[in-house]
């Protein structure tokens, strides 16, 4: 299961990354961090995700033929607890001390009312969700599309959560406790 995992999230971020033109000329992003370190990674439960757990995090975005673009968002953990369901979401602001600093989650049509629980926008196609289940070893990836590019507002951090996300009304977006962030300059 761990090598299907790697090779599930290297393939993304491959196939992410060979979009040579669109991916030099939208931007590609790519970030390597330990958690609890001091470049730029935090974790708020270290039960959940140990200190010495580590991510990385590929984005890479581009122009379409057809459309506004896209961006790819590839997540891949290591260390955290083993066969265990977490939620993960692109936020809006870079990590810091406390969870709540990265903000809510970057959402493309921005949902007027706060926080967002409303399917209509709390949403893989408005948002990126990026959730995982860990395998026996605590190894995890997930990869994410959107027919979408980010403009002059972009998002600055991934956040694991406690659980998959949810999606029902009332409750779309959620996730449990924020766990830990991982700052990216996408």
């Amino acid at each position: 299961m761990r090598r299907a995992v790697l090779a599930c999230v290297l393939t993304a971020a491959l196939v992410l990354a060979a979009g040579a033109p669109a991916a030099a000329s939208g931007g590609l992003t790519a970030v390597s961090s330990r958690f609890g370190s001091a470049d730029g990674a935090y974790t708020y439960d270290t039960t959940a995700v140990p200190g010495s757990a580590r991510a990385w995090v590929l984005a890479a975005s581009g122009p379409s033929a057809s459309g506004p673009g896209w961006t790819g968002v590839v997540l891949y953990v290591r260390g955290l607890l083993p066969r265990h369901e977490y939620g993960a979401h692109v936020h809006v602001n870079a990590c810091g001390p406390a969870g709540p600093d990265a903000g809510p989650h970057y959402q493309h049509v921005v949902d007027p009312v706060q926080p967002s629980v409303d399917p209509a926008y709390a949403n893989p196609r408005n948002e990126i969700w990026l959730d995982f289940t860990t395998d026996r070893w605590g190894t995890g990836g997930s990869a994410a599309l959107v027919p979408w590019r980010f403009g002059a507002r972009r998002p600055g951090s991934v956040v694991l959560h406690a659980m998959h996300t949810h999606t029902a009304p009332g409750e779309a977006g959620t996730a449990g406790a924020r766990l830990a962030c991982v700052t990216v300059p996408f």
